[in-house]
């Protein structure tokens, strides 16, 4: 008999009658739990709203860990505690202030913040000629003659066309994240960099970059603009190549801090040397409170343990959740909770991670061998009632990847996304814009996931064990 036979007769037998498999009772009794019952949405509630923007090294941070901590214990989970991560610290200032000067007096105030990690500008702000490119390679072929005294303004937009948001996303982000430390290359002062951002509207988002290894002395200074406002400047220099953009930011790196990943985990009962993971990352950026990036994904790894617990399931293995810290401008949570699984020669063989909003649940990506995506797509037809059809492989999420190796199958869920990048690292990424029924979905999706892996184990496990 074919897989293929096989699937058909699956999804055949609600409609002949037959009882249903445990399977489909226990992925019934988690998708109840959450939807009835849930937890996620009243965990998101109080982490955004009691909380707000957790940035790494912030006071705001230090709150989230505490906050989390506190709800893992009260889950009466096996083992709870936190793990020590140095993080870096950087603080916005004051709002940001930039106008598009025409002539002596005559300006048009535009909106822009800092991104994440850049200087400041002098005091008394900085105003310069604008020289516009479309991304990196452009600004070589320009070279210093045209450059040097200038803001360099990135304003290569997301491709529309791509119904992968995250992929349009990829198109462009290295301007931002590398665009400041190319431009000081060729003597530009400053950058302004188009919001990632497939909408127009007046919200600049803000996002990691770097320096490099550019000295201290030579960095200068980078923010992000609006789309409207990038239209408006871009429109504008057709018009007239002299014309000025000033802006005004007090940014500051301060030296790093000790912060901690929250983790929590239920002991396996035949296997408990055998880990699966599930997190999503516990800072956010500033300018709203983190709620889709990515205080959705830390409370629906929360509810996986909970619903597990609440619909009587025994894991065999090692069910661990991990909220990890300083993913947005780092990663240093992510390398240390690696690091130390490798020292004490930890067994990963399973990480999930929710890091693409709280959106509604779509499926899932895996980063796994032809062998472990075959058994995976057997249970597609699980999923099939809950509208959960996209099972690809290719990438998983930022902070489950430094755990890549040594056969373990990492995995990234992924929601619905052309509006995620409305709300990405802007002032709108706040807990009204998330809806409380996709949350409770995209929690049960990732709990039947993991209680599937857990049942059944990757195919090399399935084979050692018989």
């Amino acid at each position: 008999m074919t897989r293929k036979t096989i699937v058909f007769l699956l999804f055949l037998l609600p409609f002949l009658g037959v009882s249903q498999t445990e399977d489909e009772k226990q992925l019934r009794q988690i998708y109840t739990a959450s939807l009835t019952e849930g937890q996620s949405y009243e965990w998101l509630d109080y982490l955004s709203n009691q909380i707000g923007g957790r940035l790494s090294g912030s006071f705001n941070a230090e709150l989230a860990v505490k906050y989390t901590k506190e709800q893992l214990d009260s889950l009466g989970l096996d083992k709870v505690w936190l793990q020590p991560v140095m993080v870096p610290k950087w603080t916005r200032g004051i709002k940001e202030f930039a106008y598009i000067e025409t002539s002596p007096g005559m300006t048009n105030n535009v909106n822009i913040c800092a991104l994440g990690g850049s200087v400041a500008t002098p005091l008394g702000g900085l105003k310069a000629e604008v020289i516009e490119v479309q991304g990196l390679e452009e600004l070589e072929k320009l070279g210093e003659d045209k450059i040097k005294g200038k803001i360099v303004f990135y304003n290569r937009p997301m491709q529309p066309e791509l119904i992968q948001t995250f992929e349009a996303y990829g198109g462009c982000v290295d301007q931002r994240y590398s665009g400041a430390a190319e431009a000081a290359k060729f003597g530009a002062v400053g950058v302004v960099v188009r919001s990632m951002n497939l909408r127009l509207d007046d919200l600049p988002h803000t996002g990691s970059m770097s320096y490099g290894e550019l000295p201290v002395a030579k960095r200068i200074p980078a923010a992000a603009i609006s789309t409207n406002d990038a239209e408006l400047l871009s429109t504008m220099l057709a018009l007239d190549k002299n014309i000025k953009f000033y802006f005004k930011q007090t940014c500051k790196v301060f030296p790093d801090v000790q912060s901690y990943n929250v983790i929590g985990e239920i002991k396996g009962s035949e296997y408990p040397n055998e880990i699966i993971t599930v997190g999503g990352h516990l800072d956010s950026w500033d300018l709203g409170d983190g709620s889709h990036d990515d205080g959705a994904g830390c409370v629906q790894s929360m509810e996986v343990l909970r619903l597990l617990k609440k619909t009587g399931y025994k894991p065999k293995r090692t069910i661990r959740v991990v909220l990890f810290m300083n993913e947005e401008n780092g990663l240093r949570g992510a390398k240390k909770y690696a690091e130390v699984a490798k020292e004490k020669g930890e067994k990963h063989v399973f990480a999930l991670e929710s890091d693409a909003g709280g959106f509604t649940p779509r499926g899932f990506s895996f980063d796994c061998d032809e062998a472990n995506f075959e058994q995976i797509l057997s249970w597609k037809p699980l999923f099939k009632p809950y509208l959960i059809h996209y099972f690809e492989q290719g990438g998983s999420g930022a902070d489950v990847g430094p755990l890549k190796g040594n056969g373990t199958v990492l995995a990234g869920l992924r929601p619905d996304s052309q509006r995620y990048f409305d709300h990405h690292h802007a002032a709108n990424d706040t807990f009204d814009a998330v809806n409380k029924r996709e949350l409770e979905l995209g929690a049960a999706t990732m709990t039947s996931l993991i209680y599937l892996m857990d049942k059944y184990g990757t195919v090399q496990q399935s084979k050692i064990k018989g």
